[in-house]
């Protein structure tokens, strides 16, 4: 078993273009999914706040992920839908690089999620302070493209 760790040599490799698309789910009350749409979520608007922690999350992933290479970023794109009582979260992330940006869009569709629990939270938690029913779920690359 190994026992050292290090980063993926990739000086050697071309830069190209590249792109990756992550979606993840929030499961929320329905209550909360209709202050949403009123915009009736007293720290604000969760959907924009998403957005913005969304892009700067991709843009940090290698602070926040050890072996990740810090790489170009030439876009970020983050969309929503509501589907039921869950927001679901789309991110995709553009770079010329030498490396894939799939880390960068998991990382920004994990961090728009929770940036959406934290706005709503108020609204999640039952009589005893707990969430027994908000869920994070199926965070998943859907696509990832390289092109020389």
């Amino acid at each position: 078993m190994p026992r050292e760790i290090r980063m993926v040599e990739i000086a050697g490799k071309p830069d190209v273009y590249r792109s990756a698309v992550a979606e993840g789910r929030i499961k929320l009350k329905e209550e909360t999914i209709e202050r949403i749409k009123s915009g009736q979520i007293e720290k604000g608007d969760p959907l924009i706040a998403a957005q913005i922690a969304a892009i700067l999350a991709a843009k940090r992933t290698p602070e926040l992920i050890p072996l990740c290479h810090p790489i170009p970023i030439t876009n970020v794109k983050v969309d929503f839908r509501i589907e039921g009582c869950e927001v679901v979260v789309r991110a995709e992330v553009h770079s010329l690089g030498k490396t894939g940006v799939e880390m960068e869009a998991l990382t920004a569709a994990a961090v728009a999620l929770l940036t959406i629990w934290d706005m709503t939270k108020k609204h999640e938690k039952d009589e005893l302070g707990q969430y027994p029913t908000t869920i994070i779920k199926e965070i998943r690359v859907l696509e990832k493209v390289k092109r020389d």
